[in-house]
């Protein structure tokens, strides 16, 4: 097994850094700071380049071209054209829920938008979330009773996909129609996240191997498709949120990671709480798949 540590890449130091993904047009990398409502992005030299702040928290996105992403946050799906930073809704989500809010989320190779929901409060004992695909203007409910969706992500056939309700420690996996992208068959136990910390977001590789970050683990592990351990990513903070793969050739792991929560001096501790990391990889990842609206 190998171990290395990711290092600084942009000094963001967000409240709670998730979302990450690598725009192949833009040549950008993209976060959100849920609890700051922003969505941030940078060039693959670290120099960050756009800020954009929402009304309401803004969770996950999808791109729908060069210069449109799909976002999601608390009130539904929007479009936001990044040149003129103009918004317009394209669905809502859970209008009925307002205690809720939009949190991890990723497109399929269908083209649909697999995005999960949580309690605003509470959150790890309240199971008020779900787990929707948003596709061709539908919205399918996949899962429900959720309480911290995430570990979204979609095997390199496109046939199978990730999720984990975070509190339960396990990360599951179901076998997914190739040209609906929704689940056809049951879900699964893919492998139990060793303490401390406990599953947060995660990406898989063009080996098909899942990347997941461990929330209060200060690290990101690599598992094989049979669940074990396959290398484990260190991370200089004590809680890493969610990785991507991003740069031309696919292969820098970038990391977010999170303040909330912490004390004033767990905070002393790791100033750089918050902040995006990064390390080399020699396996490239996957391009993100584009959203069918």
């Amino acid at each position: 097994m190998m171990t290395d540590t990711a290092e600084l890449f942009v000094d963001s130091r967000c409240e709670l850094g998730e979302g990450v993904f690598w725009h192949p047009l833009q040549e950008r990398l993209f976060w959100f700071d849920i609890i700051n409502k922003t969505l941030f992005s940078a060039t693959a030299g670290g120099i960050m380049v756009d800020r954009f702040t929402f009304d309401t928290a803004v969770t996950a996105a999808g791109i729908i071209d060069a210069d449109n992403l799909a976002i999601a946050s608390a009130a539904g799906i929007y479009r936001l054209e990044l040149s003129t930073d103009t918004r317009e809704i394209i669905v809502p989500l859970e209008a009925d829920k307002p205690g809720n809010r939009s949190n991890d989320g990723r497109v399929g190779p269908a083209g649909g938008f697999w995005i999960g929901t949580m309690s605003l409060t509470n959150a790890s004992e309240t199971p008020s979330g779900a787990l929707y695909q948003v596709r061709g203007g539908e919205v399918t409910q996949i899962l429900s009773g959720i309480r911290i969706p995430n570990a979204t992500c979609f095997a390199p056939d496109g046939r199978t996909a990730y999720f984990t309700d975070g509190p339960t420690g396990i990360i599951r996996k179901v076998s997914i129609d190739k040209e609906t992208g929704l689940p056809n068959g049951p879900w699964q136990d893919f492998v139990t996240v060793q303490k401390p910390g406990g599953p947060d977001g995660a990406v898989v590789d063009s080996a098909g191997y899942l990347w997941n970050a461990t929330w209060g683990g200060s690290r990101v592990v690599r598992y094989a498709p049979d669940g074990s351990i396959d290398r484990v990513v260190n991370v200089p903070v004590s809680q890493p949120s969610c990785p991507a793969f991003g740069g031309k050739d696919l292969k820098t792991l970038y990391i977010t990671t999170a303040r909330e929560g912490l004390s004033a001096e767990q905070l002393a501790k790791e100033p750089m709480a918050g902040s995006v990391f990064a390390i080399n990889v020699d396996v490239p990842g996957l391009p993100e798949n584009i959203i069918k609206l």
